[in-house]
């Protein structure tokens, strides 16, 4: 590379401000100090990819990101897939390959930790439980986990709006359970032919779907108490920001179940932060590990909602990174949101691998590599980087030898994790499972309520049957041939009267209304979305 390329590249990752050093350019095999690769801390909430190849030090790039993150002050949230990134919370282990490399940098790497809380799904796992409720996951998320079609997904939508209007809190996956079996029992036929577009058909492939995701284990995943995403914008005394860190065991099994839950945590953050523009740095960084999982398969609805919510949420401060194999993991209107790009080596031994190769480089804007053969040749821990200057333009194209982490590059050990988790003061908040009343009890009690309502009608029904044949046996009786003064009614006689205005279907309906209104005006202000 000539001389004045390395000045230009050079000059072009030359910031004023904070910045975040990744590492040195790379000149004929060797780094070169004085030329440092650099992203401005500003400019995180323009988003990333971090994406490469299996073992190709994605993983490592993403620890030592976080640890710059955080002691510029930013809280960070990561998925940990693997266990690996445990690690950030112990101290690195010097030895002589990452001496070596390290010097060869400029780095000054010196072993250090991160303030670090470990949080798991439902409890599934070593960490404090994040949960939400069925509510709060909606339909759509709910629709990408069980892989329905976009007919079943509008269906489900329109339980979701039944629960909301009639005030029934769906907390749980077995409150969901409750609503449609009511839908489809001959209690509930009247009110889902009321909704309308929901067939009886449909509402058993979604029961039977629900009960597949709970044989996955996805019953600990919803409850309550929710857990508030603002938790996750914490910094210690100190000044430094917390890392959060999901673990996600499993994950193989249950792929769509994880990432969309991440999808969930991302858009909860959305909703409840507030919009302040550009700062001069994030309020939160967002690393979404295994991104292609999120968007496999997924609906153009569920996609749409992806890219609409990673537009808008730089303005409330959240910087989000995608972690993947490959960029066409990520879908198009997704891909030009990412403002930086830290490439690790790609793959091109099959046909599909070669044109993923391809679409990456045509990606890249203008540079002076053969981006197809530098790709395939970066060694361990080596990138192509390009990021998104403080005007809003890209960086040179860079090939960058990475800097190490200063964290522990494995799990951090069990005895260390477990100290760390029991000393957290977001256990008392979250550690205990809450389970109130919500839709299953409350429909289980309409429909007894029900069905002692119309025991008590067929009786009061037998006994004016029982009442008018005593009556029309009194009438056929012989009559006194002389005159006699009207008696007054007899007690029996004004009870008949009653009874027959209480039966009448006028009656009746006045009853229902009245208290089907009642009821809904209770549960609706129970919960409102």
């Amino acid at each position: 590379m000539a001389d004045d390329a390395v000045a230009r590249i050079t000059k072009g990752y030359t910031f004023e401000g904070a910045t975040l050093d990744l590492g040195d350019l790379v000149v004929e095999g060797a780094p070169v100090p004085d030329a440092r690769i650099r992203i401005p801390l500003s400019m995180l909430n323009r988003h990333g990819l971090v994406a490469g190849a299996t073992g190709t030090g994605k993983t490592k790039t993403l620890q030592m990101l976080a640890e710059q993150i955080s002691a510029a002050g930013v809280p960070v949230f990561a998925a940990d897939m693997k266990g690996d990134l445990s690690g950030l919370a112990s101290p690195g282990e010097p030895s002589e390959k990452v001496l070596a490399r390290t010097k060869a940098l400029g780095q000054g790497w010196r072993p250090a930790a991160s303030p670090v809380e470990f949080f798991a799904l439902g409890g599934q796992g070593q960490g404090v439980p994040v949960r939400c409720t069925m509510t709060a996951f909606g339909p759509t998320l709910l629709s990408k986990v069980l892989g329905l079609s976009e007919v079943q997904e509008s269906s489900l939508g329109l339980v979701f709006h039944y629960a909301d209007q009639r005030g029934l809190p769906l907390l749980d996956i077995a409150d969901l359970r409750a609503v449609l079996g009511y839908l489809t029992s001959d209690e509930g036929k009247a009110e889902l032919k009321e909704l309308g577009g929901l067939s009886s058909a449909t509402v058993g492939v979604l029961l039977r779907e629900l009960i597949g995701f709970s044989d996955q284990g996805a019953d600990l995943f919803f409850g309550e108490p929710e857990f508030q995403t603002s938790d996750f914008l914490r910094t210690t005394s100190d000044g430094r920001g917390v890392i959060s860190l999901l673990e996600l065991p499993n994950l193989v099994d249950r792929p769509a179940v994880f990432s969309t839950f991440l999808m969930w945590l991302l858009a909860d953050l959305f909703h409840d932060l507030p919009e302040v523009g550009d700062l001069d740095k994030p309020k939160l960084v967002f690393f979404f590990d295994e991104a292609h999982l999120l968007f496999a398969d997924a609906s153009k609805a569920f996609l749409q909602a992806i890219a609409q919510t990673v537009r808008l949420i730089r303005s409330k401060g959240v910087g989000v990174f995608f972690i993947t194999q490959s960029p066409t993991d990520v879908p198009d209107e997704v891909l030009a949101q990412l403002g930086s790009r830290v490439q690790h080596a790609l793959r091109a031994h099959t046909p599909n691998e070669a044109k993923a190769l391809k679409q990456t480089v045509d990606t890249y804007p203008t540079s002076s590599y053969d981006l197809a053969q530098v790709l395939q040749n970066l060694g361990i821990g080596e990138a192509v980087v390009t990021v998104m200057d403080p005007n809003g333009a890209p960086t040179p194209v860079a090939w960058t030898r990475m800097y190490a982490p200063q964290s522990l590059m494995a799990a951090t050990p069990p005895d260390v994790l477990a100290r760390g988790i029991a000393a957290s003061s977001l256990m008392a908040k979250y550690g205990q499972a809450v389970d109130r009343d919500s839709a299953q009890e409350m429909l289980a009690r309409k429909v007894e309520q029900g069905a002692q309502a119309a025991q008590q009608e067929a009786e009061a029904q037998a006994q004016a049957e029982a009442q008018a044949r005593q009556e029309s046996e009194a009438r056929a009786e012989p009559r006194e041939p002389e005159r006699r003064a009207p008696e007054p009614r007899s007690r029996a006689h004004t009870k008949s009267v009653i009874e027959e205005v209480a039966q009448s279907s006028v009656f009746k309906q006045f009853v229902r209304s009245a208290g089907r209104e009642i009821v809904r005006g209770i549960f609706g202000t129970a919960r409102r979305r």
